[in-house]
């Protein structure tokens, strides 16, 4: 049973952080297409998960449910990525989110 709701709790994982990359991708592309207010609307999207992630001191709120199904605690015990995307994924996408917001304005 354990196993089940952590592949559950996982597997949402990876469709959120899915969506939210999706937008950080497509934020400058819009932008560079002049669709200024999807862009917008994209930046807004991500900044509340911004916000959500700050509440819990830049953790996922998802990785302290999958915890309690699981000694593991790898970077990507509670994701479905690999280990060093799961380890710098902030590092990847913060730089990447503000040069598409700086693309946008």
């Amino acid at each position: 049973m354990d196993d089940r709701r952590l592949r559950a709790i996982r597997l949402l994982h990876t469709a959120v952080w899915a969506v939210f990359a999706g937008c950080i991708v497509a934020i400058p592309v819009l932008a560079l297409q002049q669709r200024f207010r999807l862009a917008a609307i994209l930046a807004l999207i991500v900044l509340g998960e911004v916000v959500v992630l700050a509440i819990n001191r830049w953790r996922c709120p998802l990785t302290p449910i999958a915890a309690r199904y699981t000694e593991d605690r790898r970077a990507n015990f509670d994701i479905y990525l690999p280990e060093w995307l799961a380890r710098y994924n902030k590092e990847i996408f913060g730089p990447l989110y503000f040069a598409g917001v700086v693309v946008l304005v």
